[in-house]
């Protein structure tokens, strides 16, 4: 059966429900077909639509869900039934609440989602250059190894996302990161002749999670700037001069009703 949305098929958890969603999910227009919402240039009924019909096709349908006002920061907050429907601007976010699904929206920035063996708490991440500089994911696990402080019982999965050889960035961009760590200069790659280096994202991300303790990591290993007919692309938008984009809709959940 078709599915437009992302999992890794070897991880198997029966309270867990999660989806990276493809460009191909939504029911929008033009540059907004996707499960996105932009006040000036969508339409709200259908995005509330969108949300439903992925919950629905990931067993969430008891959850509310929620959304962040997303920032390129490190900041993680802890969503519970008090707060739920409050706005945060953050870019992750954790509870242990059964009946509330966690969501980024993204297009070209990584999706993560974090949960443990134990299916007490699920945590989503939006982690683009900022949040890998910042390291989101350091200040994600500060707050979960206080749910589980077993590193071993955790999995972290990295959504589709820019790859090396699509993110060209110049010495100032690499030096920023060389700043806060030197080890980071092996996620940069020169260049022949263009004084430029290629940032190989995604490794940097799984660095910094196996630099905490965690082992169990897991890559939806898809570019979202070549897979032009299954994402959105800021970057590739950028280079065809057609902005503004859509986004991808990324849910985590458990996807079972708990008295």
């Amino acid at each position: 059966m078709y599915k437009d949305y992302f999992t890794v098929n070897k991880l198997k958890n029966s309270q867990i429900s999660y989806g990276f969603f493809s460009k191909q999910s939504g029911l929008s227009k033009k540059n907004y077909d996707s499960v996105y919402y932009n006040s000036s240039n969508n339409d709200k009924t259908h995005f509330k639509k969108q949300i439903e019909l992925a919950k629905k096709k990931l067993n969430l349908e008891h959850c509310n869900l929620k959304l962040l006002n997303q920032t390129h920061s490190n900041k993680v907050v802890s969503i519970n039934k008090n707060n739920v429907f409050d706005n945060f601007k953050a870019d992750g976010s954790i509870t242990k609440d059964k009946f509330i699904a966690l969501a980024v929206l993204t297009a070209d920035c990584a999706p993560i989602f974090i949960y443990d063996k134990d299916s007490s708490f699920v945590c989503c991440l939006h982690s683009g250059w900022k949040g890998c500089l910042t390291n989101i994911i350091k200040f994600s696990l500060k707050q979960i190894i206080r749910i589980q402080p077993d590193t071993s019982k955790v999995y972290a999965i990295v959504g589709p996302c820019l790859h090396k050889k699509n993110f060209e960035v110049d010495f100032n961009f690499k030096n920023q990161f060389l700043a806060t760590n030197p080890k980071y200069n092996c996620f940069f790659f020169d260049i022949p002749k263009k004084n430029k280096y290629f940032f190989d994202m995604r490794s940097l991300i799984n660095y910094q999670f196996k630099s905490l303790g965690i082992k169990n990591i897991h890559n939806v290993n898809l570019d979202t700037y070549d897979n032009e007919k299954k994402f959105f692309s800021h970057r590739r938008s950028t280079h065809l001069n057609s902005l503004p984009t859509g986004r991808m809709l990324n849910i985590i959940g458990f996807n079972k009703k708990i008295s």
